[in-house]
C-alpha cells in the first residue's frame, strides 16, 4: 500500500513519507534529500535508501555550509534523483515500524532508542496518547501551539506533520512563526503575491540568513504545508524598534497605544517576574548580567504579548498554529496565558517536543525543568540532536 497523505482524522501516518512529500521546490531538490536533513542525516538515509532500493551511487552531492550565527545545520544537494525514492521510502517505513526504532531517530538520532523517544504524553490525563487522538484533540482547538527545540530536524518535521493532519482533518488555520516579525509582513506579502504555493523563496525573502535562526530549509517543510492548503503565514514577533525600546528602558519604552494593543497594561507579579528570570538566567548560561537579564524577561513579556494578539488578529478566519520554541507555548506564562486573557472561553492546546534525556525514563522527571510540572497540555518526546552541552557552545560563540 503506497504511503500517501491521511485523508481523515484516523488516518494519521508519520513516516519518511515526509521525505516523498518534502516541500523542497526546484532543481536543487529531490525526494530523498529532504530540506530537514543535515549533512549526516542525509548521508544516512541516503545510504539506507541504497540498500532497499539497489541505486548505485551517481548522484553528485553539493554541499553548502552556513554560518555559525545560524547555529543550523548543513543541507545537501544532490544533482540526479533516484526514481525508486516511494519504493525505498516505502519498504524502510515498514522496517522501522516492525523493529519498533523511533520514527524520528534518523533525523535526531541520539537517545533513539530511550524508553520515551517517539511517545506523547497528555499532562493533563496522566497517560501516553496516540498520534491519530493528538491531531483529533488539536484539530478541535481554535489555538495550536507547537514548542520546539529550534536546531532539532525532528520537531520540525513533527510540526509539519501535525498541520497536515489538521489540514486533512478539515482546519484551514493561519500559521505564526515566532522567528518571523512585524518587520518582515510586507516581504512575505510582496513574495506569496507572486509565488503563493512555493515556500523554498520565502526565508530569502525575508532575509532569513541574517536573522540569526537555523536554517530555513528546517521550517520549510512547515511553511509549504500552509501554503499547500492556501494558509496564510503570519508574523508573529516583535518589530525591532520595540525590542530595541524595551532593551533601553523596558516595557516603559512602549508606546502607551502599543502597550495596550497588546495587554500589557497588567505588571508581571513579583513571583511570575523572578521565575521567568530565573529560567532566562539558565537557558542563557548565567552569562547575562542583572539589568540585561531584567530587560530580556521584559522583552520575553512582550513577544508573548505579541504573539498572541498576532495570532488572534489572523486567526479570525479559522484560529491559528504557532511555531515558536518550547519556552513561549508554556501554559503558565507563554502565549497560552496572554490568549487566556483575551478570549478567556476559546479552547487553546499547547504541544512541546522535548529531547529525552538518558537518566530520565518517565515523564515525571522532566518536571523539575519547569518547577515541578509539566506546562503544557501535551509532551512528545523526541531523540536529541547531540549531546553537546548547550552551555559549553554558547559560551565557544561569545567568546569567538
Amino acid at each position: 500500500m503506497p504511503i500517501r497523505e491521511a485523508q481523515s482524522r484516523s488516518s494519521w501516518e508519520f513516516s519518511f513519507a515526509d521525505v516523498e512529500q518534502a516541500p523542497c521546490r526546484g532543481p536543487r531538490c529531490n525526494r530523498v534529500d529532504s530540506p530537514v536533513f543535515s549533512d549526516g542525516q542525509s548521508d544516512r538515509f541516503r545510504s539506507i535508501f541504497r540498500s532497499f532500493s539497489g541505486e548505485k551511487r551517481t548522484d553528485v552531492v553539493n554541499r553548502r555550509g552556513i554560518s555559525r550565527r545560524q547555529r543550523g545545520g548543513t543541507a545537501t544537494s544532490v544533482t540526479s534523483a533516484p526514481r525508486r525514492a516511494p519504493v525505498a521510502v516505502v519498504a524502510l517505513t515498514l522496517l522501522v515500524a516492525s523493529c519498533g526504532t523511533p520514527l524520528t531517530s534518523w533525523l535526531a538520532p541520539t537517545g533513539r532508542n530511550h524508553p520515551l523517544a517517539d511517545r506523547i504524553w497528555g499532562v493533563q490525563a496522566g497517560s501516553f496518547v496516540a498520534p491519530p487522538e493528538l491531531v483529533d484533540r488539536l484539530a478541535a482547538a481554535r489555538f495550536v501551539l507547537l514548542g520546539e527545540r529550534h536546531d532539532n530536524p525532528a520537531h520540525h518535521a513533527l510540526q509539519a506533520r501535525l498541520l497536515r493532519g489538521m489540514i486533512a482533518a478539515g482546519r484551514r488555520p493561519a500559521v505564526g512563526f515566532e522567528m518571523l516579525s512585524t518587520d518582515d509582513a510586507s516581504a512575505i506579502a510582496r513574495y506569496l503575491a507572486s509565488s503563493p504555493k512555493e515556500a523554498s523563496g520565502l526565508g530569502e525573502a525575508v532575509d532569513w540568513k541574517r536573522s540569526g535562526w537555523p536554517d530555513w530549509r528546517l521550517y520549510e517543510p512547515i511553511a509549504q504545508a500552509a501554503l499547500d492548503a492556501g494558509l496564510p503565514i503570519v508574523a508573529t514577533n516583535l518589530s525591532r524598534v520595540a525590542i530595541e525600546a524595551i532593551r533601553r528602558n523596558g516595557l516603559a519604552g512602549l508606546s502607551g497605544q502599543l502597550a495596550r494593543q497588546l495587554g500589557l497594561e497588567l505588571p508581571l507579579s513579583p513571583e511570575m517576574r523572578e521565575a521567568m528570570r530565573r529560567e532566562l538566567d539558565e537557558s542563557h548560561c548565567g552569562t547575562m548580567d542583572g539589568v540585561a537579564l531584567e530587560r530580556m524577561v521584559d522583552i520575553q513579556w512582550a513577544r508573548d504579548a505579541r504573539m498572541a494578539e498576532a495570532l488572534v488578529r489572523g486567526g479570525q478566519r479559522d484560529g491559528a498554529l504557532l511555531i515558536a520554541g518550547a519556552g513561549h507555548v508554556r501554559t503558565d506564562r507563554g502565549v497560552p496565558l496572554h490568549l487566556q486573557r483575551r478570549a478567556p472561553s476559546v479552547p487553546v492546546v499547547s504541544l512541546a517536543f522535548l529531547e529525552v534525556e538518558a537518566t530520565a525514563d518517565a515523564p515525571a522527571a522532566y518536571a523539575a525543568r519547569f518547577e515541578g510540572a509539566l506546562p503544557f497540555d501535551y509532551v512528545w518526546f523526541t531523540p536529541r540532536v547531540d549531546d553537546v552541552d548547550p552551555c559549553s557552545r554558547r559560551r565557544a560563540y561569545l567568546l569567538d
